[in-house]
């Protein structure tokens, strides 16, 4: 049991919403290039990549923020970025996730951005721009006015420090002495292995590689280290230190003593990013007086969370409310779901571990053929989700005498099949947009299609999952029952005196 539980779950039901966080530190930008390898190149033996997708998402200190505006704070962010297409990209991820970029300093240096191109689930190259020179003096005394004078004003810092050169000593002695005079706490995520710059901060959060290029202890010896960064604590003046420890959990490192959160993951598919999430849940938890150990054990549950995405994906309110409130004895008509119980559902059986499968139609008629396919889809995960089609969407899609059956009763009759864990109704013409909110871990679908010519399928495939093709029952569909039917009517019409 989650300690000040009652108290977390008020803060994750909205009021973090009333907290205002500044993060500080080098932005980046990462891109990822998904697709297929089938062959090896005959001008030089290397890989041929036949692109499929490419997306985008923010990093570095912009990941942290997207962390902490995930969990509804509203979050500030400072640092750099370059005047060119990469600024543009994050430029327009930040303002979709309402944060506030105004005390970014716009520099003759490139914005960092990391790309990554992917054969599957396999990355195969990253190719990193960015600037080795350092940030102008003008353009470096701008960033020490706008954050400490923003770290006055919120209830919370970040400083996120990836070694590119935003987070200068100064800079940090500014920024932690402004907000230790409001009694705001400081967290520091640090990449370098000096922390004198930190000194003074409420903690320091490095990960075991980290600690030892700080102490000079081998991670092997992990006892020794310890003890190591407990002396830490009093020789840079902090409250705690917070060590991330992978799949040993977190150790909180105090005067009083230390305490330790075991790793939450149930599967771990991608740790890009979880240190970022661990900071920005701890940040946020102490910004709204949370205890220490509260504050760690969200942390902890919320990296366990994203460790079993794949990329850089921050951490979503709804998934911490999720999995510190599962549900239990589920009827037939709490099985149909609009979006966001949807993805609350979703995030709950995920923590719980389980495998999410999909897949979706009109469902007009209930046939054999449909009894088939959902009990085939049941072979490939724990629970599954049906998107159903709307009354308006069906009759795009098969004219204005369909549907025989309005979605409410089609949602209902399929939502009391054992088989069957979940009804959601879309009105668009293709599950699309259901698949990328819910992001299934199997994508299923019968009769005549090939993998890529799933809808959806570039996406699951990209998060890791996976698109499976079951056959059909030769002879039944809904479109030949109703002709069957039809066909029966006239006959009687024909025989009727």
């Amino acid at each position: 049991m989650l300690p000040q539980l009652h108290t977390t779950l008020s803060l994750l039901e909205g009021g973090f919403s009333r907290l205002k966080v500044l993060v500080v530190g080098d932005l980046m930008l990462d891109r990822y290039l998904h697709g297929e390898v089938e062959r090896i190149s005959p001008e030089a033996p290397v890989p041929v990549i036949r692109h499929a997708r490419r997306y985008q998402r923010a990093g570095g200190a912009a990941n942290v923020a997207m962390n902490l505006a995930g969990l509804g704070c509203q979050t500030v962010l400072a640092g750099y970025w370059g005047n060119d297409a990469e600024q543009a990209e994050l430029v327009e991820i930040l303002d979709q996730a309402g944060i506030d970029s105004s005390a970014v300093v716009t520099s003759s240096l490139p914005t960092i951005s990391k790309t990554r191109i992917v054969g599957r689930n396999q990355q195969l190259l990253r190719l990193d721009i960015e600037s080795r020179d350092a940030y102008s003096p003008g353009d470096a005394a701008w960033l020490v006015e706008r954050a400490s004078r923003l770290a006055r004003e919120v209830h919370a810092v970040v400083l996120s420090d990836y070694a590119k050169g935003a987070i200068t000593e100064q800079l940090c002695r500014a920024v932690i002495q402004a907000a230790r005079q409001a009694g705001v706490p400081v967290l520091v995520d640090p990449k370098t292995s000096d922390f004198t710059r930190y000194a003074g901060a409420t903690t320091i959060c490095p990960n075991l590689a980290e600690l030892s290029l700080a102490t000079g202890v081998p991670t092997h010896r992990s006892e020794e280290l310890l003890a190591a960064a407990q002396s830490m604590v009093q020789q840079f003046d902090l409250k705690f230190l917070t060590v991330t420890m992978s799949e040993k959990g977190i150790r909180l490192l105090r005067p009083e003593g230390d305490y330790h959160s075991p790793a939450r993951a149930r599967e771990v598919y991608d740790v890009s990013g979880a240190g970022d999430t661990v900071i920005a849940t701890l940040a946020a938890s102490l910004a709204g007086g949370l205890d220490t150990v509260t504050a760690v054990e969200l942390a902890n549950l919320a990296a366990g969370i994203v460790v079993g995405k794949v990329g850089t994906v921050p951490i979503a309110q709804h998934e911490l409310i999720a999995a510190l409130t599962p549900s239990s004895g589920i009827t037939a008509g709490e099985k149909v779901l609009d979006m966001a119980r949807a993805q609350r559902r979703v995030a709950e059986w995920r923590a719980a571990g389980e495998t999410i499968v999909f897949t979706n139609g009109c469902f007009d008629l209930l046939h054999v053929g449909h009894i088939t396919l959902l009990e085939d889809c049941r072979r490939f995960g724990s629970k599954l989700v049906l998107g159903l089609n709307t009354d308006d969407s069906i009759r795009r899609l098969k004219g204005p005498l369909r549907p025989i059956v309005g979605e409410n009763e089609r949602a209902r009759v399929m939502a009391a099949l054992a088989a069957v864990d979940a009804v959601v109704l879309f009105a668009e013409d293709t599950p699309l947009q259901l698949i990328r909110t819910l992001r299934p871990d199997v994508l299923v679908k019968g009769g005549d299609y090939t993998v890529s010519t799933v809808v959806g399928h570039e996406d699951v495939q990209a998060a890791g999952g996976r698109v499976e093709i079951v056959p059909t029952v030769a002879g039944f569909s809904t479109t030949n029952i109703v002709k069957k039917l039809a066909a029966q009517a006239d006959q009687d019409h024909e025989e009727r005196p």
